[in-house]
């Protein structure tokens, strides 16, 4: 299993970024897979979830900014960024677990993960 993120960077607030996440050992369609992000001396943080089925769950301080999508064909996850803000930097890790086919947004949100990314870097000035 491997997780390989890409297209963090450095952006102006209120810009966008769409980060990538490529996934290869995985069968796409029995679990979940998720954007989590950690800052400088602070907790991590889960930021969005989706299901084999694509229902999403999505943190509180994203939502309305912040899409997660899947292209199953593609094996790749990602995380479409608007309107962010300085408080939104972080390291941005994508991980995926195995779940049963359809378990929900919800479910995926309280999963443990035991695959993870490297990380990429999104900085918000």
């Amino acid at each position: 299993v491997q997780l390989v993120e890409s297209g963090g960077g450095s952006v102006q607030a209120g810009g966008s970024l769409r980060l990538s996440c490529a996934a290869s050992g995985y069968t796409y369609n029995r679990n979940c897979m998720a954007w989590f992000r950690q800052a400088p001396g602070k907790e991590r943080e889960g930021v969005a979830y989706v299901d084999s089925a694509g229902s999403i769950s999505v943190a509180d301080s994203v939502k309305g900014r912040f899409t997660i999508s899947k292209d199953n064909a593609k094996n790749t996850l990602y995380l479409q960024m608007n309107s962010l803000k300085p408080e939104d930097t972080a390291l941005y890790y994508c991980a995926a677990n195995w779940a049963p086919f359809g378990v929900g947004g919800g479910y995926c949100r309280g999963l443990r993960y035991n695959d993870w990314g490297q990380g990429t870097q999104v900085t918000v000035s």
